[in-house]
C-alpha cells in the first residue's frame, strides 16, 4: 500500500542564525479589524513576469503569492496547508487512492477572483490543462504532464488520474497558483492582457506599476482566508544593494527581500534602532553554473580542477561575512533527504595543476591553459549592481589565474540574465543561488533530467545541460516512492552523482538575511518558499 501522510519536517537553525527579534514574553499583538498603512518592501531586481504559469524569477514570485492562491501551500514547518481546498489529499481522507493515481480535491466554497466571479473546480480543470497545453508557454510540466482525465464532478470538486504515481507532486501543486478560466479562455494566453494586469484571488488585488520603479498592490476586501491587515504592499525595484540598505535604513523601506541586506551591512544593521534583523538558513544553493556543452566547461577534468582551486573557506570568510554554511550538495541541510556524506571540497591548487597537466591542458602563451586549440578561456555572468557577487567573481578569477584558466566578468541587469541567457542556455558560466526543492521536497527533476533542458525543447530549468543516465532513472524511481526512507536512499545517490561529475560547483548554502522594521508583525522566513513575501496577508503594524 501506498503512504502518503504528510510528515512534519523540522526547519533547524544555524545558531547565529536564529532571528534576532526580542522576546519580551508580552502578549502577542493582535492585527487590526481591517486593513491599515503600508509595507513598501525593498527589491534587488524588478518583477517583470505577473502571469504566475509562466517563466518568472524569484521576485515576480514575491507578488504572485500576493496576488494568487494555490490549493495548498507548504508553510515555514514543512506541513501543507489547504487554501483554495478545503483540506490536503491523503490516503486517509480518501483524497488519493491506495495506487497513487487517482487525486480529489475538495474546494473551498465562496471564494471569488478580484473581479467578482466566483471561483470553482472548472478554474482548477483550467488551470491544469492550460499547463499542458504545448502551444503555452509554461514554467515547467513536470508533475502536471502526468495529469489526465480530469472531471469536475461538483463546484466545489475535482478529481483526475495521474499516468503514474508521482511523490512530489503534492509539493509542486502547493507552488502552483490558480488562474481564471473566464478571462483566459479564447485568448491566447501568452499576450493576453491578463499577463499585464493579473486578477487572482489572493489576500492583494493589482493596483498600479510603474516600470523600472515599483508595484502597488491593495488589499481584496473578499478574500477568503485570513487577512490582509495592510491597506497597500509596495514593491519597490532598487537594483543597488548598497543603495537598498540605506534606504531601509533611513526609513524609506520597510523590508529587504530576496538579496536582503548584503553581507558588508549586517554588523551595522543589527545596531540599528527600531529594525529588526533575521539572518535565516535558506534553500538557496550559491554555485557556478557552468555550461556543459561550452567548450573546456564540458570537460570533467576542467570542473574538478576549477572547483579544487576555489578557496572557498576565504572566499565565505572575506566577502559573506562567515554568514553561509559551505556545502556540497544542492539540498540544503535541512532537508530530510540532504546528503551528508559528499566529499568534502579540498582547496589544492597544486592539484589542480596536476589534474588539468594529466588531462593534457597545456599552458600557453601567458600562461592560459589550451587542448586540441581550445582555450582555458570562459566567461562568468551574474547580476550586475550586486558587489558581493562582483567581489566573489574578483577572487574566483584568481584563483583560477593560477592554474591557466582565464575568466572574464560579462555581468547583466536581472532582466537580461535571467531570460533567455540564462533559459536557453547562453552563457557559459552564471554565478546564481537557485532554490532546487519543490516546497519541501526534494525532487529535482525540473533541473536535473535530460527532458528538462529548455535549449533542446524541454520543459524545465535544466539550464546547465546536465545529461546523465543514471540520474535520468532515478528521477523517475525516487518521484514514484512514496516510502521516506527508500526516497531518501534514492536522492542521496543523486547528490552523489552531482557532486562526482560537478553538474554545478557548489559554493555555499545562503543565508538570507532580511530586516523589518519594529512594529511589523507577522513576517515568517519560510525556506520552502522562494521568497519570504509569501504571507503579507499576515502583516501588520502596531505603534
Amino acid at each position: 500500500m501506498v503512504d502518503f501522510r504528510i510528515d512534519r519536517r523540522a526547519v533547524l537553525g544555524l545558531g547565529a542564525a536564529a532571528a534576532l527579534a526580542p522576546c519580551t514574553g508580552q502578549a502577542q499583538p493582535r492585527p487590526p479589524e481591517r486593513p491599515r498603512g503600508q509595507v513598501i518592501v525593498g527589491l534587488s531586481q524588478e518583477p517583470t513576469v505577473f502571469n504566475p504559469l509562466m517563466p518568472g524569477i524569484e521576485v515576480d514570485q514575491g507578488v504572485w503569492w500576493n496576488l494568487f492562491s494555490p490549493l495548498w501551500y507548504t508553510d515555514p514547518e514543512g506541513n501543507l496547508v489547504p487554501d483554495l481546498a478545503r483540506e490536503v489529499p491523503t490516503l486517509d481522507n480518501g483524497g488519493i487512492s491506495t495506487d497513487g493515481l487517482t487525486w480529489t480535491v475538495k474546494l473551498r466554497q465562496g471564494a471569488t477572483w478580484h473581479d467578482g466571479t466566483p471561483f470553482t473546480a472548472e478554474d482548477v480543470k483550467f488551470t491544469l490543462e492550460l499547463i499542458n497545453n504545448p502551444s503555452f508557454r509554461a514554467r515547467s510540466r513536470i508533475g502536471h504532464q502526468l495529469v489526465r482525465d480530469i472531471r469536475v464532478t461538483a463546484p466545489d470538486e475535482i478529481t483526475w488520474r495521474m499516468e503514474a504515481a508521482y511523490a512530489p507532486y503534492l509539493s509542486i501543486l502547493s507552488l502552483t497558483f490558480m488562474v481564471p478560466r473566464h478571462l483566459l479562455s479564447g485568448v491566447d494566453p501568452n499576450t493576453a492582457t491578463f499577463n499585464s494586469a493579473p486578477v487572482g484571488t489572493g489576500p492583494f488585488r493589482w493596483g498600479a506599476r510603474q516600470p523600472g520603479d515599483n508595484i502597488t498592490l491593495t488589499a481584496s476586501p473578499a478574500y477568503h482566508g485570513n487577512g490582509p491587515f495592510l491597506e497597500r504592499v509596495v514593491f519597490k525595484y532598487i537594483p543597488d544593494l548598497t543603495v537598498l540598505y540605506t534606504q531601509f535604513r533611513t526609513g524609506q523601506v520597510d523590508h529587504t527581500s530576496i538579496q536582503g541586506i548584503s553581507p558588508p551591512f549586517v554588523r551595522e544593521a543589527r545596531t540599528l534602532r527600531g529594525r529588526v534583523i533575521h539572518v535565516n538558513p535558506s534553500a538557496s544553493i550559491e554555485h557556478i553554473a557552468p555550461n556543459l556543452e561550452f567548450g573546456p566547461l564540458a570537460d570533467k577534468a576542467v570542473r574538478q580542477a576549477l572547483y579544487m582551486a576555489v578557496n572557498k573557506r576565504a572566499l565565505i570568510d572575506a566577502i559573506y561575512y562567515g554568514l553561509p554554511a559551505p556545502t556540497e550538495s544542492f539540498l540544503p541541510r535541512q532537508s530530510w533527504a540532504f546528503n551528508a556524506d559528499l566529499p568534502a571540497h579540498k582547496h589544492d591548487p597544486a592539484a589542480a595543476n596536476a589534474l588539468l597537466d594529466q588531462a593534457g591542458w597545456r599552458r600557453g602563451a601567458g600562461g592560459v591553459r589550451e587542448k586540441n586549440g581550445v582555450k582555458l578561456e570562459f566567461t562568468n555572468s551574474t547580476t550586475t549592481g550586486n558587489p558581493v557577487r562582483e567581489q566573489a567573481q574578483q577572487l574566483l578569477m584568481q584563483d583560477w589565474r593560477g592554474i591557466g584558466a582565464t575568466m572574464r566578468v560579462q555581468n547583466m541587469p536581472a532582466a537580461v540574465i535571467w531570460g533567455e541567457f540564462w533559459q536557453q542556455s547562453r552563457f557559459q558560466s552564471v554565478m546564481v543561488g537557485v532554490n532546487f526543492t519543490l516546497g519541501a521536497d526534494p525532487d529535482v527533476t525540473p533541473r536535473f533530467h535530460s527532458s528538462a533542458i529548455g535549449a533542446k525543447g524541454g520543459r524545465g530549468q535544466n539550464n546547465y545541460q546536465f545529461v546523465n543516465a543514471e540520474v535520468d532513472g532515478l528521477l523517475v524511481q525516487g518521484a514514484t516512492q512514496f516510502n521516506q526512507a527508500q526516497r531518501r536512499a534514492t536522492y542521496q545517490r543523486i547528490q552523489a552523482l552531482v557532486r562526482e561529475e560537478l553538474a554545478i560547483l557548489p559554493l555555499f548554502q545562503s543565508a538570507a538575511v532580511e530586516g523589518v522594521k519594529e512594529g511589523l508583525n507577522g513576517y515568517r522566513p519560510n525556506q520552502n518558499t522562494s521568497s519570504n513575501c509569501w504571507n503579507i496577508r499576515e502583516w501588520f503594524w502596531t505603534a
